[in-house]
This record gives C-alpha cells, sequence and structure tokens, in this order.
C-alpha cells in the first residue's frame, strides 16, 4: 500500500483560491446572515478548509440598510464602544447605529464571529457593506448566493 496516498494535502495562502460573493440582506434576520457570511469569509464552506490560512472569499453584503431584527432588540438591546479616554464610553442602540450608518450594524456583527487575533482582523478585510443594492465591485464577477 502506497502510504504517500494518505497525506493529508493543506492549504497555504499561494493554493487558496478566493473568489467573490454576493450577499443581499433585504428581510434578512442580521444574526442569521452574519453567521453565513462569518463562515463563507473563514472559508469553512471549502472542502480544503485550513484553519490557519485565509482562504475565504471576498463578501460583499447590499441592502444592508433593510436588515430585521427580531423582538425588541432594535431599541432593547446596547452596544457599548469605548474610546479609550476617560468619559468616553457610549451605550449605542442598533436602532442609532442604523440611522447613523447602516454598514455598521452588519460588521460589527460578523467582527464578533471572527477570530479574535491577527488573522480575524485580516478576515475582516475581506467583508465589503452597502446600505444600497448597487456595489463597486462589478469588475471582479462576483456569484450571488442565497441563504
Amino acid at each position: 500500500m502506497d502510504h504517500n496516498s494518505y497525506k493529508t494535502a493543506n492549504a497555504n495562502k499561494a493554493t487558496a483560491e478566493k473568489g467573490w460573493v454576493v450577499v443581499d440582506a433585504e428581510n434578512q434576520v442580521l444574526g442569521r446572515v452574519a453567521s453565513q457570511v462569518a463562515k463563507i469569509i473563514r472559508g469553512k464552506d471549502k472542502a480544503s478548509y485550513t484553519p490557519n490560512t485565509d482562504m475565504g472569499d471576498h463578501v460583499i453584503v447590499i441592502n444592508a440598510e433593510k436588515v430585521k431584527m427580531t423582538g425588541k432588540k432594535w431599541t432593547n438591546r446596547v452596544i457599548y464602544t469605548y474610546s479609550g479616554y476617560p468619559g468616553g464610553q457610549r451605550e449605542l442602540t442598533p436602532l442609532m447605529i442604523q440611522a447613523k450608518n447602516p454598514a455598521r450594524l452588519i460588521e460589527h456583527a460578523v467582527r464578533g464571529m471572527l477570530p479574535k487575533n491577527t488573522m480575524g482582523r485580516q478576515l475582516f478585510r475581506s467583508l465589503h457593506v452597502y446600505a444600497g443594492s448597487q456595489h463597486p465591485h462589478e469588475a471582479q464577477q462576483p456569484k450571488a448566493i442565497k441563504f
């Protein structure tokens, strides 16, 4: 029996095939969309997934302003930010964030589902969120994915 045929092929940065994907968040629940997007960015949907390699696709999320939340989360959930200065802690509700920058909600949710290390920060650069239905990445010929 050939012992070389049982070797596990680990992907690396050179062999990773990164594509582009479009996700429409219109009438989708925020957490469910974010978990699917995080899985695609991480590359867990691929058969050649390697935990220590950035092999996920670039994800374009459109219609971020039309995302939904269940229950009273729009007003009762509190998201904290801290500038690092005394008195710099802010409490924001998703409704306040949505009014100012709708893309920030999806970015916040996806960032929380990625690893909290150098690779997680690198993976986050593969996320592109837009409030409306237009995006400037048509040249990459992204594939549309429906959840």
